[in-house]
C-alpha cells in the first residue's frame, strides 16, 4: 500500500482542484514531484504537482524540434502547475515516460490522511480510556494492520485492565500478522473471559457462563 505525507484538512483542497492545460485542453494529472528543481536544484515546494501528461499536447509535440535545435539534445516540455497556486511551468523531459509512473490518485491521498487522523485520534484516546473504560480508541489500534506495532502493542496492554467481553468478537474475527501481538491479545482475551466468568463455547464460538453444562446457543452439552 502507498503511503503519502499526512496533511491537514486545508491543506487537502488543492486535491479538488480540476486544472487544465492551455495548450490542449487536456485535465491535469496529479504527480509526484521530483525530488530537485531543474532551474535552482532545489525542491518545488510542493509534494505533488499538476502535470499535463498528453502526449498530443502541442507543447510536448513541438517542443522536441525546439530542444534539438536550441540545445542540440533529446527532451521536450510538460505544462506543469503547483498546487493551490497560479505558479506555472513548461518543464524540461527527458521523454515520453516522464510522470507517467509518478501519477497518484487523489482519493488515495484524501483517505490515507483520513485513516492518519484516525490512527492520531486513537493512540491520543488510550491515556485515559481505562479510566473511562473505552473500548474504541484499543479495537481501531489493534483491527489496523497499518499502524505501528508499538502503537498496538500498549492498546493490547488496555484489554484486561478495561475487562470488557467486547472486545472479544472483533478480535477473534481479526487476522493478525504479528505472532507475538496475537498471542498477547489471545492470552488478554483469556482474562477477560475469566473476570467476567465466562467461556466462549467449543462448538459455535458463542460466549456462555462458565458454568454451564449445556451451551444455551447451541444446546451442546460441555465436556
Amino acid at each position: 500500500m502507498e503511503t503519502f505525507p499526512a496533511m491537514s484538512n486545508s491543506s487537502l483542497d488543492f486535491l479538488n482542484q480540476k486544472l487544465f492545460c492551455p495548450h490542449c485542453n487536456t485535465q491535469l494529472s496529479l504527480c509526484h514531484s521530483p525530488p530537485v528543481h531543474v532551474g535552482d536544484g532545489l525542491g518545488w515546494g510542493s509534494e505533488y504537482l499538476f502535470i499535463c501528461l498528453n502526449n498530443d499536447c502541442s507543447l510536448f509535440a513541438n517542443g522536441w524540434k525546439n530542444i534539438e535545435n536550441n540545445y542540440g539534445h533529446v527532451g521536450s516540455y510538460r505544462y506543469m502547475r503547483l498546487p493551490d497556486s497560479n505558479e506555472e511551468y513548461n518543464m524540461m523531459v527527458a521523454g515520453k515516460d516522464a510522470f507517467t509512473g509518478s501519477v497518484v490518485d487523489p482519493e488515495a491521498i484524501k483517505n490515507q490522511n483520513v485513516r492518519y487522523q484516525k490512527q492520531k485520534d486513537a493512540i491520543a484516546g488510550l491515556d485515559d480510556c481505562v479510566e473511562k473504560k473505552d473500548l474504541t480508541p484499543v479495537l481501531y489500534l489493534l483491527l489496523d494492520n497499518h499502524a505501528a506495532l508499538s502503537d498496538r502493542e500498549r492498546a493490547a496492554g488496555c484489554l484486561e485492565p478495561i475487562n470488557s467481553p467486547d472486545c472479544i468478537e472483533p478480535l477473534r474475527n481479526h487476522e493478525f500478522r504479528d505472532s507475538n501481538l496475537e498471542q498477547t491479545i489471545n492470552m488478554a482475551i483469556s482474562s477477560v473471559l475469566s473476570a467476567n466468568f465466562l467461556k466462549e463455547c467449543p462448538y459455535c464460538k458463542e460466549l456462555i457462563k462458565k458454568r454451564a453444562d449445556l451451551c444455551k446457543h447451541c444446546n451442546k452439552k460441555m465436556e
